[in-house]
């Protein structure tokens, strides 16, 4: 029996074997990373009224709220764009 472990046809198609199961192994775990969900950045919109809220609190000067609205103004305005090509 050991002999047969010895042919080197033997000990090919035995690690060809070997790398098909590392293959298979590696492709299902991808799956699975991928076809879990994303975590979201949270939507302009949100974060506006998170630093509306600072700003009521004295957290951040108008001059910085302004310059993050004008950012997140522009921000909205894609997502506004990318959900109405969705829908």
């Amino acid at each position: 029996m050991a002999e047969f472990f010895e042919d080197p046809t033997v000990q090919l198609v035995i690690w060809l074997a070997v790398l098909a199961a590392i293959i298979a192994v590696a492709v299902y775990v991808i799956m699975r990373i991928r076809s879990e969900p994303a975590q979201s950045e949270p939507v302009a919109s949100e974060m506006l009224s998170k630093f509306r809220e600072l700003r009521g609190q004295g957290d951040l000067s108008e001059e910085e709220f302004r310059t993050i609205k004008t950012t997140l103004t522009e921000q909205l305005q894609h997502e506004l764009k990318d959900n109405e090509g969705k829908g």
